[in-house]
């Protein structure tokens, strides 16, 4: 089998989390609040979620986001804490998610009850205008740029712009958003938390409906020291 064919989209991820609860298709759209036309489209990988809708889908089934998009087929983790695992992230194995503004490639879908979830994004958007509404979601990001820039838009702060090789700490609850800066598209790698509590300890004790096909994956954030001359 060839795995480039294999590698697991939105859509068999919420089948498959439907087709282990039990759960007709109405019975998913009530329990998430989606409407069923909707679910049915993502499924077939015709239509995909925005990050804001994922965080919703997580939260009223009351999974972690790294539950929501863990590889069934590699089957569930046993035991609360695992130890001496690892994933080897392959783009081609990654859930990918297509938004009109990002493609996200969430890494290592395997592993079940991550304590961080790493997203490899590509930002395509290049205003605000074009972007739209600033995103607000729970956790903590960090976001390192690694082809072209971007600038970052949030809340409470001026925009700044990040280059390649810089990176940026945004707590996720503050309005935001991340557009392609002076190039077509800019490729940055995120790492995000989880809405759950116990993932966002572990992460402080480090210290630290878009008719798109669904095909590719993340959400990152970015940010700068405002007023750095350069």
């Amino acid at each position: 089998m060839d795995m480039k064919t294999r590698h697991p989209t939105l859509g068999s991820l919420l089948r498959g989390l439907r087709a282990r609860n039990g759960w007709t298709l109405k019975e998913m759209s009530e329990r998430t609040d989606i409407p069923l036309s909707t679910l049915s489209k993502v499924e077939h990988d015709r239509l995909t979620l925005t990050y804001d809708k994922l965080m919703q889908v997580s939260h009223r089934l009351n999974i972690s986001l790294s539950e929501l998009f863990a590889d069934p087929v590699a089957g569930p983790d046993a035991g609360p804490a695992v130890t001496a695992r690892r994933s080897i992230g392959v783009v081609a194995d990654a859930v990918r998610v297509n938004t009109r503004n990002y493609d996200y490639y969430y890494m290592c879908p395997e592993l079940r009850r991550k304590r961080m979830i790493p997203i490899l994004t590509r930002i395509r958007a290049k205003s605000l205008d074009e972007f739209g509404d600033l995103v607000r979601h729970p956790g903590e990001e960090y976001i390192y740029v690694l082809e072209g820039s971007i600038t970052v838009h949030t809340e409470f702060y001026d925009p700044v712009v990040l280059k390649s090789g810089e990176s940026i700490y945004v707590d996720s609850n503050m309005g935001h958003a991340y557009v392609a800066e002076g190039c077509d598209e800019a490729k940055v790698l995120g790492i995000c938390s989880s809405a759950d509590d116990s993932l966002m300890e572990s992460l402080m004790s480090l210290h630290g409906d878009l008719e798109s096909p669904a095909r590719k994956v993340e959400q990152v954030a970015v940010k700068k020291v405002a007023g750095r001359k350069r």
